[in-house]
């Protein structure tokens, strides 16, 4: 995956998950087939002189453009980001939606990358800002940059219990 320059030009965090392993499968909890909240987050080396975090979560597999899941900022500077996390605005994602939509690709194996940025302050935004307005607003304020990656993959039993489930609401 290449990075832009302005994930290339900052202190590095080191950014875990007790949840999955950087690389390694996301569990179906954190899905759109489990109960669809953020995993938990867990960043060290954090700058002293950070005062917020900002997240962004995309998934560069997706079919016509990388798609984003959410993006989030404004959260308090901490090393342990909890599950299901209401710390933060929440921005507008790709589903037009103003909080966390976990992995749910339509067929084969998509990575989902969880960006996190230390910031020297608070962004003032409003609740209908999109990624790449968040990213302009934040980028004089990185202190640091860390991702973890994740995959997920639909089960087909899965999909067919949420196809039948469909039909039978309609």
């Amino acid at each position: 995956m290449v990075k832009t320059l302005i994930e290339q030009s900052f202190k590095k965090l080191y950014v875990t998950s007790k949840a999955f392993e950087d690389g390694n499968a996301i569990p179906i909890k954190y899905t759109c087939d489990g109960l669809n909240v953020s995993p938990p987050i867990d960043l060290a080396f954090i700058p002293n002189n950070a005062v917020s975090i900002a997240i962004i979560v995309e998934d560069p597999d997706a079919p016509i453009n990388t798609w984003t899941h959410w993006i989030v900022w404004n959260i308090p500077v901490t090393h342990n980001i909890k599950e299901n996390t209401k710390n933060g605005i929440s921005g507008i994602n790709d589903f037009s939606k103003n909080f966390y939509c976990g992995p749910c690709p339509m067929n084969g194996v998509h990575k989902y990358v969880f960006k996190i940025y230390a910031l020297d302050c608070f962004i003032e935004m409003p609740r209908n800002t999109k990624k790449l307005m968040l990213k302009r607003e934040i980028n004089d304020h990185i202190l640091a940059y860390g991702e973890i990656t994740g995959t997920y993959t639909r089960q087909i039993n899965q999909l067919i219990k949420n196809e039948l489930e469909f039909q039978d609401c309609c």
